[in-house]
């Protein structure tokens, strides 16, 4: 069935189980159509050319194959015309299984993890996070003795993945594989503790920060370009994003906040994945601000935020508990006219919800009034007592706070009353050596 001589080219067979009939109501499941619409996204996530699809119905898991030996007949049927270099499962696969359906095929066969790996490793950009996904596709190919496109540097003879490595080079992989595990394990503390150090740095200048999360391909990095002005690679790919991205943001009201893009979520993300990312998503645990962006003109919305729930839980964020979350309903833009009208005359009635188009613009702004206004329940209102000739205190304080109120006096001192983050009034004392007179009204000032 393989030819070498092709390009990459790929068959997705997709595992449709037969959902017992006593699973709580309350979780959503997605129809077939969005779950193969998710596979083919991630075949063009890594610029495979897809040469076609199966959708078959399991009531049980076959524990040599996951599918039943018809199936297996019909799948290579299918791709006697076609020749695809890989057949991809989307589901996760054993080693076992993985083994028997390449066999059967005579076709490379990668599972759901393994090929969100594939994508991880093209995605990655930092250092940080090539070597957070090189250490979860060790950790995924020490299992399956290396049966990835990714080859360890010694290569192996027989014929491709249908001849098999000896038990001498089995065991050589696997050390070899326990060696980088090692090597990567050290690399990536070393980074961490580089990064801990910036953040205490930061941290004697603190910013409240937002953090996006979202499913992938909800819209989170079109938002972040929307509201920071930035140019984040923002796609209709899955896994567009990969880093995370910071940028600071200045609201209304002269806060200053920090927002982060982080990497999208999916469904069945493998725990070892949610793991390896645990440190770049440590930011999210940490934010001042949770955005859940998702993409409300899905048929399968619900599903997919019940997926990122799951995720947060995983995290230790209890979705309904936690009060820094806000859910923007995203690319309203893309809904009929009646279902938005709907959707906009519930979403005012929901505390924390803004329906919004990341695309247009729509919404954004309520977005922004609705993080000022859980970031400014930590800011405090001050009154100042600065001399009129002290034109650069005055100034700084007009951009970095919130002036609800100035007067002059005779005596040539200017009376602020302001509403600001308690790190810029210690910025003010230390620049300009300006206390705020605590306790003091205008009123009672110029009396």
């Amino acid at each position: 069935m393989k030819d070498k001589t092709q390009r990459d080219t790929v068959f997705i067979v997709h595992p449709l189980l037969v959902r017992a009939a006593h699973l709580s109501k309350s979780v959503y499941q997605p129809a077939a159509e969005e779950q193969v619409e998710e596979a083919i996204g991630l075949v063009k996530a890594i610029d495979l050319e897809l040469l076609g699809t199966r959708t078959v119905r399991l009531s049980r898991i076959n524990p040599a194959t996951l599918i039943g030996p018809g199936i297996i007949e019909e799948v290579s049927a299918a791709c006697e015309e076609t020749l695809p270099t890989l057949i991809f499962v989307n589901h996760t696969l054993s080693p076992v299984q993985q083994r028997n359906l390449e066999e059967a095929w005579n076709t490379k066969v990668i599972d759901r993890t393994g090929l969100i790996l594939e994508i991880f490793g093209a995605r990655a950009q930092t250092k940080e996070g090539q070597l957070q996904v090189e250490l979860a596709a060790l950790e995924y190919q020490k299992s399956r003795l290396v049966r990835s496109w990714t080859h360890l540097e010694r290569q192996r003879g027989g014929a491709g993945f249908m001849g098999g490595p000896g038990e001498t080079q089995i065991e050589l992989d696997r050390r070899i594989i326990s060696d980088k595990i090692v090597r990567i394990k050290k690399d990536l503390e070393h980074v961490r503790r580089t990064r801990e150090i910036q953040r205490r740095g930061r941290e004697r200048i603190p910013l409240p920060v937002v953090a996006l999360v979202g499913y992938t391909n909800a819209g989170k990095s079109t938002l972040f370009n929307k509201l920071t002005g930035a140019r984040v690679f923002a796609r209709d790919l899955l896994f567009a994003t990969l880093d995370p991205t910071m940028r600071s943001v200045m609201l209304a009201n002269k806060q200053e906040v920090v927002l982060s893009d982080t990497v999208g979520f999916i469904s069945d993300l493998p725990t070892h994945l949610v793991a390896a990312f645990r440190a770049t998503l440590e930011q999210v645990q940490m934010a001042d601000v949770i955005l859940h962006v998702r993409d409300i003109s899905r048929p399968d919305t619900k599903a997919q935020c019940e997926d990122v729930i799951q995720i947060l839980h995983d995290l230790g964020i209890e979705y309904e508990s936690d009060h820094r979350i806000i859910e923007v309903l995203n690319k309203i833009d893309r809904m009929d006219i009646d279902s938005r009208r709907d959707l906009l005359n519930k979403a005012t009635f929901q505390p924390r919800q803004i329906a919004i188009s990341a695309l247009t613009g729509e919404g954004t702004e309520n977005l922004l009034s609705e993080i000022q206004k859980m970031v400014s329940q930590h800011r405090r209102q001050l009154t100042f007592h600065i001399a009129s000739s002290r034109g650069d205190a005055i100034s700084w304080l007009h951009e970095r706070a919130s002036v609800l109120d100035e007067r002059a006096s005779d005596d040539g001192i200017m009376y602020l009353r302001v509403e600001i983050d308690p790190a810029d009034v210690g910025r003010l004392q230390e620049r300009f050596g300006i206390k705020p007179e605590e306790g003091k009204r205008l009123d009672a000032a110029n009396s």
